[in-house]
């Protein structure tokens, strides 16, 4: 069920570029240019928690299937995943060029897929941090 009130509005740097629903539907994140990731119930319209870690405004944002993780990509040219219980990033993963703009978990979680300006996409092993290849080819 949708909220009846609007949830309320970021305060800083207003431009918001991103938003996910969890998979059960009952938090949204929501990313934008002031670096942070704030997590909202969204049913009572409650903020329960903002991320901090990025050092440059956010792009992507994906929650994991299970919904225990939420990775975020990045113009400072990372993807953060983030354990969501413990409210902390538990890996910054770094081999782009250029800003991140589009993170996506596999269907099962074992993958992450991120794409950037640098005309690439990425794949990694979603729970090692490992890169498990880069796709080239996007020239345009």
């Amino acid at each position: 069920m949708l909220p009846s009130t609007p949830l309320a509005r970021p305060q800083g740097e207003e431009v918001l570029t991103r938003v996910a629903y969890s998979p059960d539907g009952h938090l949204l994140a929501v990313g934008g240019f002031d670096k942070l990731i704030r997590i909202w119930e969204v049913e009572s319209t409650t903020l329960v928690q903002t991320l901090k870690g990025h050092k440059d405004k956010i792009y992507g944002l994906s929650f994991s299937p299970d919904g225990r993780r939420l990775a975020s990509a990045s113009r400072d040219k990372t993807i953060q995943i983030w354990d969501l219980k413990a409210g902390k990033a538990e890996q910054t993963l770094g081999g782009h060029q250029d800003l991140v703009y589009a993170v996506a978990f596999s269907p099962d979680g074992a993958q992450l897929a991120s794409g950037s300006w640098d005309k690439t996409v990425r794949l990694w092993d979603a729970r090692s941090g490992k890169s498990l290849a880069v796709l080239k080819g996007h020239t345009e």
